[in-house]
């Protein structure tokens, strides 16, 4: 088992061993700047552009686009060189110059229209330099020779690889016959470098008296004094396996090599010592074409398959892990021999160029602290002490997520999963006291107060926690439970000059241990307003994230001095709530997810800043005050001419807005902007304050729906529909002349019709009003002749009565009433009489028998005697009944007409 587990740390090793801190690194595929594969020439523009011959492309970067052109016969682009405004070019029996019009590159052909080129020619153009006043374009054949109006060719007698002008001295490097250089339009061989016979020579480069020779598989052989040796260096046998292609010596002593097989080595001519850059590390492929230098003397590698940047001369070195054995390095410190890491995957160390997973250590380690030279590392299985090279594990306290060092003695305090931890004595890092009342994962702790600990929960909270001198505790309080702050998630605290100051959601507090409450802190809260985190660095510096920019801060009396860290070292590396700095002499080391940093704090005012600014409508390059049309895209570029550490950080504003926005890449994409004029305003920090160092402004067309002719139209509009209205209006007020005229007509028709209605109902009315006075008239002849015969009908039953009166008058009784009885009303009579009085009470008769059903014919009479307001005594002879009778059959009518004895019953029949 165990002899498996020393395989597989064995392992480990081998596969990560060439990791080291290296230059940053910035790669560009083919799918950036959409070209081909080799990348044959690189060199950088008086513009500060960098230009680069990419097989059938010519292309250009100012650090924020890539411009992509092609010459017009469509051949292969081998070479590049600058010269004032001109970018000349070597092609396929091709050679030229590009010059900048309007946002774009225009090709200028040389070569095109002479004789310069053979029919029989095969020619490339390999290389293009400047020696003396002249351009020189060469080919494996000849040297075309460029005066500026004219050219001259000179044919080599000999194969060659390269050109090279040394000091005044212009040398050619054959193929296989050594050296020549070229005098007087003559080449003359250089007899004492026979050595270099039989070699390809790539480069030869003269620094500090010395001239080197590059061969491509022999290595390095130097000139010094006349004398012609092997480079005495443990890089030349390594060499000697890589193919050198390209070389080239830059500032501070060092000396690139450009290989086919094992990428780019920079060897430091100070130490002796060398590093490597390869795919194994970070170069996208291990074959260099090509090597450029830009004015910030860092490198620029044209590679078999892409670009690369290489930041040489940057304060800030890398450690790479692309292997993920790594892991996510929570926590680094350098040692005497090296550094050690604190990553998920356990505690690893880096000495002698040798990285290595320390045994045991596996799983994850949060922070490494140094205690008196000894590091003093937390761990998910408890805390590990590291010294001399040796780890041993000091305790079985799990988690320690971070250390804080007292400013009260010279004790340490843990903050661990279960609490909190009290390392008294740093001579003796074994004694330690668990501090009692808050077992609960503690994320960050600090003091500075005797008796007195603060400590963040790792999820939510803050507590104050006092202890007696026995390290008893006495009290524990939940402080933003206390002070009524509901969003107390992540609290992080920070000491800054003996004061404790606390970060929660974005807000900075203190503790007032008058009010037992805390208070806003204003000088935090007004520079630091939106700050995601902070780390100590010492006492006058810290480390903040803000707007996710990392910035530096050196605090200078009540001023704070920050710098930022270009976004590229760490957009998207850093480990959210687990950021650590470590001091390292000048150096600061700074955790990633895949290693980490080092870079240097310098707080030397900035010069200003030179930037420029491209604005590009629809792809076309626009002036400033120019007009777009409206909803149009607008891409800005805001231009500095740095592509390494010092490129400066930028941020914009529109039309004096206060927000201040973060020029991501040197690129402003602005849309749907207000039409009118606009002014963007470009910003820097120069350490204490944002200065302004630019300002475009442009005009925003009005929207085609606002045009002059679209107004003009509308007006047109306007009017043809006010014409067309006044027309419609007039056609309605003569249609309604003639609809009243019409109205009127038929008003007068409709009059006519009432007025001959209104006649005949006159007429109607007044034939109504004879016929009602006939009714009445035979009414009242119907009423005469009931009362004449009433009375005829008393008469006779008087006479009766007297007649029966008289006994003795028997004979006169007989003829008496022989003669009332011829005077009796007959029948047919006394029908006719019923019969006009039904026709005059008809309605009468109706309204009755719909109400009262239940009436005899009998009972309807009596109510039509009654309704003509006639006496019990009148009615009795004309129904044939006595009086008695009328009165009993009045009263049996009352009855069926539900009549009260109060009610008169004639009065009732009068209302029917």
């Amino acid at each position: 088992m165990k002899a498996k587990l020393l395989l597989i740390l064995f392992l480990l090793s081998f596969q990560i061993h060439s990791q080291e801190l290296l230059p940053f690194v910035e790669n560009y595929s083919k799918s950036d700047y959409n070209g081909d594969n080799q990348i044959w020439s690189v060199a950088q523009g008086n513009d500060k552009a960098m230009y680069f011959a990419n097989n059938y492309y010519f292309l250009r970067y100012d650090g924020v686009k890539w411009e992509k052109y092609s010459l017009p016969n469509k051949t292969i682009i081998r070479s590049v060189m600058v010269d004032s405004d001109r970018i000349y070019t070597g092609s396929y029996k091709e050679f030229g110059y590009w010059t900048r019009k309007n946002g774009k590159m225009v090709y200028t052909s040389i070569s095109d229209k002479t004789n310069v080129f053979d029919d029989s020619d095969n020619e490339e153009i390999w290389k293009i330099f400047k020696f003396g006043d002249k351009i020189y374009f060469q080919s494996f054949n000849n040297l075309f020779i460029y005066n500026g109006t004219s050219i001259k060719k000179l044919k080599f007698d000999f194969l060659v690889s390269y050109c090279f002008p040394i000091d005044n001295e212009l040398l050619v490097a054959s193929v296989s016959d050594g050296i020549y250089k070229m005098k007087n339009g003559r080449f003359e061989k250089i007899e004492n470098w026979s050595v270099l016979e039989n070699n390809v020579i790539h480069a030869i480069e003269k620094f500090k008296n010395k001239t080197y020779f590059f061969t491509q598989k022999n290595g390095v052989y130097v000139e010094e004094k006349g004398k012609l040796s092997a480079w005495n260096s443990s890089l030349n046998s390594i060499l000697k396996e890589s193919n050198i292609n390209v070389a080239k010596f830059i500032k501070n002593n060092k000396l690139i090599i450009g290989t086919a097989n094992k990428g780019v080595f920079i060897f430091d001519l100070n130490t002796n010592s060398f590093k490597n850059i390869n795919r194994d590390n970070v170069l996208m492929n291990n074959s260099i074409l090509s090597i450029g230098q830009d004015k910030e003397n860092d490198l620029w590698l044209g590679l078999d398959n892409g670009i690369a940047h290489v930041e040489v001369n940057s304060p800030i070195s890398i450690f790479y892990d692309n292997s993920g054995v790594l892991g996510s390095v929570y926590s680094v410190a350098n040692t005497s021999k090296g550094y050690l890491m604190a990553s998920n995957h356990g505690i690893f160390k880096y000495e002698g160029k040798e990285f290595s997973l320390i045994s045991g250590t596996q799983g994850q380690a949060w922070n490494i602290s140094k205690i008196n030279n000894k590091y003093l590392i937390g761990h998910n299985d408890g805390t590990f002490l590291y010294d001399n090279g040796v780890v041993s594990k000091l305790n079985t306290i799990n988690g320690g997520w971070n250390i804080a060092k007292s400013t009260v003695d010279n004790s340490y305090l843990q903050a661990s999963y279960s609490g909190i931890v009290i390392y008294n004595d740093p001579n003796n890092l074994t004694r330690n006291i668990n501090v009692t009342g808050i077992i609960k994962p503690i994320k960050f702790v600090a003091q500075n107060r005797k008796n007195e600990i603060w400590a963040a929960d790792s999820n939510r909270g803050l507590y104050r926690i006092l202890y007696n001198d026995l390290y008893q505790t006495t009290t524990v309080k939940n402080v933003t439970q206390q002070s009524k702050i509901s969003n107390d998630f992540g609290v992080k605290l920070f000491e800054f000059r003996n004061e404790i100051l606390f970060l929660i959601n974005k807000t900075w507090y203190t503790y007032n241990s008058i009010s037992n409450q805390l208070e806003k802190n204003a000088l935090f809260n007004s520079n630091f307003k939106e700050v995601s985190n902070i780390v100590s660095i010492d006492e006058n510096h810290f480390l903040i994230l803000e707007g996710g920019l990392l910035y530096t801060i050196y605090a200078k009396g009540n001023e704070f001095i920050r710098k930022v860290i270009q976004q590229k070292y760490y957009r998207g590396k850093i480990i959210n709530d687990n950021l650590k700095i470590f001091k390292n002499e000048n150096n600061y080391l700074l955790n990633l997810d895949d290693g980490f940093i080092s870079l240097q704090l310098d707080y030397k005012q900035e010069s200003k800043t030179n930037i420029s600014i491209e604005a590009f409508a629809n792809n076309k390059l626009i002036d400033e005050n120019s007009k777009i049309p409206y909803n149009s895209e607008l891409r800005v570029h805001v231009l500095s001419g740095v592509f390494g550490a010092a490129r400066p950080t930028l941020f914009y504003t529109i039309n004096s807005g206060k927000e201040l926005i973060s020029i991501d890449n040197g690129l402003i994409v602005l849309n749907n902007m207000n039409s009118g004029t606009n002014e963007l305003r470009i910003l820097g920090h120069d350490g204490l304050k944002y200065n302004e160092l630019s300002t475009f402004q442009f005009i925003i067309a009005k929207p085609w729906y606002f045009s002059f002719w679209m107004i003009l139209l509308y007006f047109v509009a306007i009017g043809t529909v006010l014409y067309l209205y006044y027309k419609w209006n007039k056609i309605r007020y003569i249609q309604k002349l003639k609809l009243r005229d019409e109205e009127l007509k038929h008003q007068k028709e409709i009059l006519e019709i009432e007025l001959k209605a209104e006649n005949d109902l006159i007429t109607q009315e007044y034939e109504k009003h004879i016929l009602e006075l006939e009714l009445q008239s035979k009414s009242s002849e119907v009423a005469g002749k009931s009362l004449s015969i009433a009375k005829q009908s008393e008469m006779i039953e008087s006479i009766q009565g007297i007649l029966d009166s008289n006994v003795d008058l028997n004979k006169l009784k007989s003829e008496i009433k022989k003669v009332i009885k011829i005077n009796a009303v007959n029948k047919h009579e006394w029908e006719t009489f019923e019969s006009n009085l039904n026709l005059i009470h008809n309605d009468f008769i109706k309204d009755l028998s719909k109400k009262y059903p239940a009436l005899t014919a009998k009972d309807i009479k009596l109510c039509i005697y009654l309704k003509m307001n006639l006496s019990s005594k009148e009615i009795a002879p004309m129904i044939n009944i006595s009086y008695r009778g009328v009165e009993l059959h009045r009263y049996r009518l009352r009855k069926k007409l539900s009549l009260n004895q109060d009610e008169s019953l004639s009065k009732f029949l009068l209302s029917i």
